[in-house]
C-alpha cells in the first residue's frame, strides 16, 4: 500500500510540475565555443525503480559552407535504479547500474552503486546522492575507482512559478592526459588525476503564459576540472530552449 501511494503521489507531481516522468529535447549554444548542442533526456517511474538516459549531439563539424552545423560528437548515459523496499525503514536508498560512453571519450564506463534520494512533501524539491563502483575501458586506470554524484532539482524556485533549478556534480579519480592552455609549453600534456563535472541548469516555463506549457527558455553552465581533455577549471555558459514531450 505504501508502495502505491508512493508512486501515484510521484505520478500525480509529474503531471502537475512535469519534472518526474518526461522526456525532453534541449537546445543549447555554447557561448564560450560557438557551437550548437542538442540533449535528448528522459526520466521515468515504475514499480521497480525509476530510469535515467540522455544522449548529447555536439554540433561543431565544418560543411562545404565552413559552418559549424555537422555533428562532431556524441555522449550516452542510462542509469537505472531498482528498489522494491520503498516500504521499509531504507526505501529511500536504491540499488544503481549505469553506462556512459561516446563518440570523443577514451573511457567507456559501466558503474554499480547505491542512491540515496530525499525530498519534500510535494517532490517539488529533491535530492540525489549516489556512491557508484566506477569501471574503466581498457587503457584507463584509476586507483581510486569511485564516482559520487549528486543531483538536484527545485521546482518554482523563490516562488516564482514555472522557474526551475536543477543539475549534477560528478567526481571520480582517473589516470587522464590533459592538455595545457599553451601546446608550446613544456606542460603540453600533463597528467590528471582530479575529475569534476557539473552542469547546473535554471529553467522558466515561458510555454505557460501563451498557452504552450512544453516549452522552457533557460541556461546551462558547465563547470569542470580535468574534464574532457582539459587542463584545469572550466566555466562555459550556454543558453538554450527545452521541450517536453
Amino acid at each position: 500500500m505504501q508502495l502505491k501511494k508512493l508512486f501515484t503521489a510521484v505520478a500525480a507531481f509529474a503531471l502537475v510540475q512535469g519534472a518526474f516522468a518526461q522526456t525532453n529535447l534541449q537546445t543549447f549554444y555554447d557561448l564560450s565555443r560557438g557551437h550548437f548542442t542538442t540533449t535528448l533526456e528522459g526520466f521515468h517511474v515504475d514499480g521497480w525503480g525509476n530510469t535515467f538516459f540522455f544522449i548529447d549531439y555536439d554540433y561543431d563539424g565544418s560543411n562545404a559552407s565552413d559552418a559549424k552545423a555537422l555533428a562532431s560528437g556524441s555522449y550516452f548515459e542510462i542509469a537505472r535504479c531498482l528498489n522494491f523496499w520503498q516500504d521499509t525503514a531504507v526505501g529511500a536508498l536504491s540499488a544503481q547500474v549505469e553506462y556512459n560512453g561516446g563518440i570523443g571519450f577514451p573511457s567507456q564506463n559501466f558503474l554499480f552503486g547505491v542512491d540515496y534520494f530525499l525530498h519534500n512533501s510535494s517532490f517539488s524539491n529533491t535530492f540525489n546522492f549516489k556512491v557508484l563502483y566506477k569501471t574503466f575501458s581498457k587503457g584507463t586506470t584509476s586507483s581510486l575507482p569511485l564516482q559520487f554524484t549528486f543531483v538536484w532539482g527545485m521546482q518554482d524556485l523563490f516562488g516564482v512559478k514555472g522557474l526551475r533549478f536543477s543539475g549534477f556534480a560528478d567526481v571520480w579519480e582517473e589516470d587522464v592526459v590533459v592538455f595545457a592552455e599553451d601546446p608550446a609549453s613544456d606542460n603540453f600534456l600533463k597528467d590528471g588525476k582530479f575529475v569534476f563535472i557539473s552542469e547546473p541548469q535554471l529553467w522558466y516555463n515561458i510555454g505557460q503564459h501563451f498557452g504552450v506549457p512544453n516549452l522552457s527558455v533557460g541556461t546551462e553552465v558547465e563547470l569542470s576540472f580535468n574534464f574532457a581533455g582539459f587542463t584545469g577549471f572550466k566555466a562555459r555558459p550556454c543558453i538554450g530552449t527545452k521541450w517536453v514531450f
